[in-house]
């Protein structure tokens, strides 16, 4: 062996080794699930969700990709509340943040050269960077329990309301005008470069499929991360975060972060919404808008990925059909199930299903 292939070998040990962790900390005691049948159960649904557009109508298809949207606002609601324990309304801010950015670039440059795809990763970027702003000033302030909540609160109501007066014409960021309550329209949906002319990725067949392969990568993300050093030291913190500082682990840097983590998450969730419906408006970060994803995130299941993931989904189709059939009884519908939830299964009813499910099958979690 020469020295070249010896260095290659080096090289290729340490890659192999993060490599090896991070398919590791797939399973762990953060997360449910585990074991060649949940890993198995989980390749059918993605199989069946990726074949699914070919038995859809084009309609049905762009609002399951609407569905998927909010999963990742929610996922990063639960790694904020369920894993670090700090009750957030403020993921709807960075929601609203980052579609008005997405928004404001994509109008400004247009999507030539795939610059929606830029603007996307941007307006991500600033959600975060805002949150870890916010996050920074709550949590070395030793701002907790409810008042994260208050201040969060606040944060997104703020946002709303001097969104909602922009209207007029001096109100604008170059070529584009922020509209007050109406909200801006005619941005471009997201485009990827392609031989022989862009993509544009209207909702449909190719948007559902970019939205699935976003959130099956951003789960199993976020299930190595909850199950590693990192998720371990959040739930630390959750438990008992007076304990987590006596064993030497800075808890205001682990919050902050989750809390980064989560902003970012929701403005992945607001910059895709803008690109799939082409409009954004200041009534996203209403107070609705702010309490609904806490009623997903709960009765799934806060501390668990999984359970929050379904959850979600579920309640979104519940709430979708009840506002066509019976609009007016949509929001005590959902106030309603928080409050069964909240006193029958506090876990989280998806949460009560799975370990149900689990000891039926001799199963246990991971």
């Amino acid at each position: 062996m020469n020295a070249t292939d010896t260095a290659a070998r080096a090289d290729s040990t340490p890659r192999r080794s993060i490599l090896r962790r991070g398919i590791g900390h797939l399973e762990g005691p953060q997360t449910i699930g585990g074991g060649p049948a949940f890993w198995a159960v989980m390749v059918i649904a993605i199989a069946v969700a990726a074949l699914y557009p070919q038995f859809a109508d084009a309609w049905t298809v762009g609002n399951a990709a609407y569905f998927m949207i909010w999963t990742f606002m929610a996922m990063g609601l639960s790694v904020i509340w369920g894993y670090a324990g700090a009750l957030s309304f403020g993921q709807t801010a960075f929601f609203g943040l980052a579609g008005y950015a997405y928004g404001v670039l994509t109008i400004n440059i247009g999507s030539a050269y795939g610059f929606t795809i830029v603007a996307l990763l941007l307006a991500v970027a600033l959600a975060g960077l805002f949150a870890l702003i916010i996050g920074y000033f709550m949590f070395y302030g030793r701002i907790s329990g409810v008042f994260v909540g208050i201040v969060t609160l606040s944060v997104t109501l703020v946002l709303e309301t001097f969104m909602a007066q922009t209207a007029g014409p001096q109100w604008h960021i170059g070529a584009a005008r922020l509209n007050g309550f109406n909200g801006m329209s005619g941005m471009p949906p997201l485009t990827i470069p392609w031989p022989g002319g862009a993509l544009s990725l209207f909702p449909g067949p190719a948007l559902y499929y970019v939205l699935l392969a976003l959130v099956v990568v951003c789960y199993l993300g976020l299930r190595i991360l909850l199950n590693s050093r990192f998720g371990n030291v959040l739930v630390a913190i959750r438990e008992n975060p007076h304990r987590a500082e006596m064993l030497g682990y800075d808890i205001r840097v682990y919050q902050m972060l989750a809390f980064g983590l989560g902003g970012a998450l929701a403005g992945l969730s607001g910059a895709l919404y803008t690109a799939w419906g082409q409009y954004i408006t200041p009534s996203s970060m209403g107070l609705t808008s702010a309490a609904l994803p806490i009623i997903w995130v709960a009765v799934g299941g806060r501390r668990d990925i999984t359970a929050t993931l379904l959850g979600t989904l579920l309640v979104l189709s519940a709430f979708q059909a009840l506002t066509i059939y019976g609009s007016q009884y949509a929001l005590v519908a959902m106030g309603a199930l928080l409050l069964v939830t909240v006193l029958v299964a506090p876990q989280g009813l998806v949460v009560l299903a799975m370990k149900g499910i689990a000891r039926l099958t001799g199963g246990n979690r991971s």
